[in-house]
């Protein structure tokens, strides 16, 4: 397979490795440009995005439906799963200067559904994501293990949905720090061992997770489940086709993402003793 964005080496780390860092997605100007958008949606919403926004928000606004499109980012992801990807989910991992929020050590194949692990999140820098910030740690090469066990925890300062982690013991003296500035991005495999740690920084570390699928995959919940076309062509029809947003918050969009909060719901939390309490959504004036 012919390359378009990374080289061989690099492709060959992945898979020894798990994860790819850091890679070139804009300018830092961009990447600006992009932080002041999103604080800007955090203002219209009360100053934090709500839980039901934040799930799935290239589906309510066209700035971020251009960004599950980027094509630096495609291009990378491409190279490791091949030409016709969907996005399958997005969402910022908002952690606020000098705040508790951290994430526990995880893969993120737990509660997806997802028929193989040829899943690839891209998580891109908003603002400087580093050790003191609590940037994205990794555990190198488990990502060849199979689905290890998790416990749900449900603390509140995790910021995953279950709290869920990992029931083994991992050792942190081995974990990686995933070290990004704003307009960079890396790649990490579904079954990695990842997490983080709190942000003691003055500033806020704020990345967008996307999660991008091939087209052949299925989801193995019985209920239906969505995704985007990003890259090439869906010739399996194994997801529901997402519109992208006409306008910030347009009437159709809130309508097929409500209904698709729905559906997720019941696939990640299915056999959960909680599940997360979505706000409502109102579509501005």
């Amino acid at each position: 397979m012919a390359l378009n964005h990374l080289s061989p080496d690099q492709v060959a780390s992945y898979h020894r490795n798990g994860y790819l860092s850091p890679l070139h997605a804009m300018a830092p100007a961009q990447a600006q440009t992009n932080l002041a958008r999103y604080q800007a949606l955090c203002d219209q919403e009360g100053g934090v995005l709500t839980k039901r926004t934040n799930n799935k928000p290239h589906l309510l606004v066209p700035w971020l439906a251009e960004l599950v499109r980027h094509p630096p980012i495609l291009d990378a992801v491409e190279d490791l799963i091949g030409p016709n990807l969907l996005c399958w989910a997005s969402g910022f991992f908002h952690k606020p200067a000098n705040s508790s929020d951290f994430v526990s050590w995880h893969q993120d194949s737990t509660y997806w559904g997802l028929s193989k692990p040829e899943v690839v999140t891209a998580w891109v820098a908003f603002t400087a994501s580093l050790p003191v910030s609590g940037c994205m740690r990794v555990i190198a090469g488990t990502q060849t293990q199979d689905q290890l066990a998790h416990r749900d925890t449900f603390s509140s300062n995790n910021m995953l949905s279950r709290g869920q982690e990992v029931a083994v013991n991992v050792d942190p003296s081995q974990a990686i720090d995933i070290v990004l500035q704003p307009g960079e991005f890396s790649l990490h495999h579904i079954r990695i061992v990842h997490g983080s740690e709190p942000n003691c920084a003055d500033w806020p570390r704020i990345g967008f997770a996307i999660r991008y699928i091939p087209t052949d995959m299925r989801q193995l919940s019985a209920i239906r489940d969505s995704a985007t076309l990003v890259r090439g062509h869906d010739d399996f029809g194994h997801f529901d086709p997402e519109p992208a947003p006409q306008s910030d918050f347009h009437p159709d969009a809130v309508a097929f993402h409500n209904g698709m909060i729905e559906r997720t719901t019941q696939i990640l939390f299915a056999g959960a003793s909680k599940k997360r309490e979505y706000e409502p959504l109102r579509s501005p004036p």
